[in-house]
């Protein structure tokens, strides 16, 4: 599924064979491509702004079948158990056979489904503009239970521990309970939350406006935090009140751009993440936040990300695709056009592979091939 699994990781896990950048195959669709493939078995699924869900072989790039929505499908699909789960902008998330793509059901909201589910236990999870999180039985596609947000959740859910995390374009992020969607925590960082969450050993990580933020996915809100702290925050100010308590759940945040739609990548300790047209590694245990709150200049501030935490990359354009995680290479496509692949050890440019469009799509690793999407309109399969 987006992003490989559960926990939205973005990490593919040790590969035998790494990608040289060359081109494998190609395949053409009717419009721009920025759903992400999801490769299962031999087969690629991907969406297109044709209205249109690909399945297509993985090893020739041959059309096995397709599947015509009502609008364009930007949702990246799940696979599971021989069943296709993804979201068009007509509203539906859609449930198809994986072998031949013929509609199971499908489950109607008010406005389109840009998140891409998950499924996890007999249960699909995904967000809708129309300001909702969803459950649905996997197998009819009969609503379980329904969360309001104030604004459309674009964001994809991560489901871990029995808890669901998901952000909103109201400026918050959410935990629910996964199996009755009863609120649990929300963590507010005062600017839309458009990627999706990652979960590594309890923390959530996630991007919003050039920040990255860490928060502890067991904690909980206690009754009426949000409400009621600003008017603490004001009694505080003027001695009438102790001093309100840290906001819960939330750990720390990180300075790094101005823009970051991106999705991190988490693996043992180490955090790839991009904002603007930079992506970054950053060796989370070694983050000295004392140290670089005291740092007031944007150069030393720089300096010391880039030197003491990790190394910085360059690519040619704005990174809205969530970088793909091998081995010792991370893969990250970028507005320009490219598709980067990076050493992970010293953030330098192994190759990369040029399309005739931006890219937005997140790139996929399986066996040796790269798969991505461009709004050139062609799905790339590159060895």
């Amino acid at each position: 599924m987006f992003r490989h699994d559960l926990a939205r990781t973005g990490s593919t896990g040790l590969t035998t064979t790494s990608p040289q950048g060359k081109l494998k195959w190609e395949f053409s669709t009717g419009a721009p491509i920025h759903s992400s493939p999801t490769v299962v078995d031999g087969t690629v699924y991907i969406g297109s702004r044709d209205w249109t869900l690909y399945a297509l072989d993985a090893e020739t790039g041959a059309k096995r079948w397709e599947f015509k929505a009502e609008s364009w499908v930007e949702s990246s699909p799940a696979v599971t158990n021989g069943v296709v789960y993804f979201g068009s902008n007509d509203g539906r998330l859609y449930a198809l056979d994986a072998n031949t793509g013929e509609r199971l059901w499908d489950y109607k909201t008010r406005y389109p489904i840009k998140s891409s589910p998950a499924v996890a236990d007999g249960i699909v999870y995904f967000g809708s503009d129309d300001y909702y999180v969803y459950a649905l039985d996997a197998v009819t596609g009969t609503k379980l239970w329904e969360f309001e947000t104030n604004s459309h959740v674009t964001s994809s859910p991560v489901v871990a521990n029995g808890i669901v995390y998901i952000g909103s374009m109201d400026g918050f992020i959410y935990g629910l309970h996964a199996q009755n969607g009863r609120f649990r925590l929300r963590v507010r960082p005062y600017q839309p939350v458009i990627s999706s969450p990652s979960v590594t050993d309890g923390v959530v990580y996630f991007n919003s406006a050039g920040y990255l933020y860490a928060i502890d996915g067991n904690a909980r809100n206690w009754p009426g935090e949000h409400d009621l702290r600003g008017w603490w925050l004001q009694l505080w100010a003027f001695r009438l009140a102790p001093q309100p308590p840290p906001i819960s759940g939330f750990l720390w945040r990180l300075a790094l751009g101005f823009q970051s739609p991106s999705s991190p990548v988490v693996a043992d300790g180490t955090v790839y993440t991009a904002a603007d047209t930079r992506l970054y590694r950053l060796d989370i245990d070694k983050i000295d936040f004392q140290k670089l709150a005291e740092i007031r200049n944007p150069w030393e501030r720089y300096q010391y990300l880039t030197t003491e935490l990790g190394w910085v990359f360059s690519a040619g354009g704005k990174i809205r695709s969530s970088p793909a995680l091998g081995s010792n290479t991370i893969y990250v496509a970028s507005e320009d056009g490219r598709l980067y692949a990076v050493d992970t050890a010293t953030g330098r440019k192994i190759w990369d592979f040029t399309t005739g469009g931006e890219l937005t799509s997140s790139p996929t690793l399986v066996g040796g091939t790269i798969y991505v999407g461009s709004h050139d309109g062609k799905v790339y399969a590159i060895e």
